[in-house]
């Protein structure tokens, strides 16, 4: 089920265009007739003739007229909002580095199939998530929730987490032999200025080519790989992707709460994928600061641009 924000937008469209409709049909004609009439009594034919309010419609009823102005914009912020670009808030720190608390993203809806609005039903297929891809979602144990997080297994796959590395075996697909069990590439970066548990975090490049990402790990922090969620008749760190489900890990590998900890992604659940930073905000304020901690303390302008 859609969000309320997204039930209100809908409901307001179909209200402001049916109000418009209702009156273009059954008594616009109408006051345009009495209008004629009303002018013919006041100058007769005299076309040259203009009066003061003539190009409005005077008696239009203050409902339709509200009507009429708020229905194209309705109209166009659901339309766009719905089944183009929705913007959210980077709330939390899972996804450092990539994303940042204060992070205003933009998340491309049509990515991954255009849903009605309201109860999610895919309308038309135009794609699916990659293994890489920043997709936000609806959280499978309160669908009220969205989150954020990356792909990291397809259906059929079988995911690995040990020792803070990601062992990928892809999904046979008819091929012989089938593919064998692949380490994902890492690439160590250095250390950050990122701390977690009074400690500071390493970076790392993982994964190849354009789908190279970074990600942060706490070297004295254990993997807590499947101490929440576990598969029946698989290892404590391995995961092995349904059909018609996703696996999802942050960026942030020791400061995630994701698909270790409570299973899989439903495709249902997709709402779309990360595609931009648009603006990124600061948020360094104490509370004891005369402004209240909600202000922003800076623009980050050197984070806009496309997400990797």
């Amino acid at each position: 089920m859609a969000n309320y924000f997204a039930i209100f937008l809908v409901a307001m469209t179909a209200i402001t265009g049916l109000i418009w409709l209702i009156d273009a049909v059954f008594f616009a004609g109408k006051r345009k007739a009495a209008a004629i009439a009303e002018r013919q009594a006041i100058v007769g034919n005299d076309v040259s003739v203009k009066l003061v309010g003539e190009e409005a419609d005077p008696h239009m009823p203050v409902l339709v007229d509200n009507a009429k102005q708020f229905f194209p914009i309705f109209a166009l912020v659901m339309v766009f909002r719905s089944f183009l670009y929705e913007p959210f808030q980077i709330p939390s720190g899972s996804m450092m580095p990539t994303l940042l608390v204060g992070d205003f993203i933009l998340v491309e809806k049509f990515s991954y199939g255009i849903k009605d609005p309201i109860f999610r039903s895919k309308l038309v297929e135009t794609g699916s998530p990659e293994r890489g891809d920043v997709v936000v979602f609806k959280f499978p144990e309160d669908p009220s929730l969205d989150y954020i997080k990356r792909v990291i297994g397809l259906p059929g796959d079988k995911v690995v987490y040990r020792d803070k590395k990601v062992y990928l075996t892809k999904a046979c697909e008819g091929q012989s032999p089938c593919p064998s069990e692949e380490l994902v590439p890492q690439e160590f970066v250095g250390q950050t200025n990122y701390i977690a548990r009074r400690k500071f975090l390493m970076e790392f490049n993982e994964g190849e080519g354009d789908k190279k990402h970074g990600i942060l790990v706490d070297p004295g922090h254990p993997a807590e790989v499947g101490r929440y969620y576990k598969q029946p008749g698989t290892m404590m760190d391995e995961y092995i992707v349904p059909e018609g489900e996703y696996f999802v890990m942050g960026d942030n590998r020791d400061n995630s709460e994701d698909g270790r900890y409570w299973g899989f992604v439903p495709e249902h659940n997709l709402v779309g994928k990360a595609v931009l930073i648009w603006v990124s905000f600061e948020f360094d304020r104490q509370p004891e600061d005369f402004l209240p901690t909600w202000v922003p303390s800076g623009i980050r302008f050197e984070r806009s641009g496309g997400i990797q």
